[in-house]
């Protein structure tokens, strides 16, 4: 039963090994050369001004989770849509439900301004 996930296992370990060679080889044979001015900090041709991190707004975060969790939930419809036929009238009232269901979530992001962009 293990004898059908060899492939995978060797796949995994051929990879991971081309990767630590490569790796390896970089810093074996790549040039050291380290000075002062290498290790400043670097922005866009500019010293940079202030601290490197700074505090990013929660919308940023709000926006992005959004996304992926519309975006996920999306996929969803392309297996039913394969198997359609075959669901019949179950199938199209168990999407709709669905599909309320990410209606009134996107319904309720957008009234809490959660879309909104300044």
């Amino acid at each position: 039963m293990l004898l059908e996930y060899a492939a995978i296992a060797a796949f995994i370990i051929v990879t991971a090994a081309i990767g630590f060679i490569a790796i390896g080889l970089g810093m074996l044979f790549g040039p050291k050369r380290p000075t002062g001015r290498k290790a400043m900090p670097y922005e866009s041709g500019m010293n940079p001004i202030g601290p490197g991190t700074r505090r990013m707004p929660v919308r940023f975060y709000l926006v992005a989770v959004l996304f992926i969790l519309f975006d996920i939930e999306v996929v969803f419809f392309l297996p039913w849509a394969i198997v359609f036929r075959q669901l019949g009238l179950f199938g199209l009232v168990e999407m709709l439900i669905f599909i309320v269901v990410l209606l009134v979530g996107y319904v309720y992001a957008w009234k809490r301004g959660a879309l909104e962009w300044e």
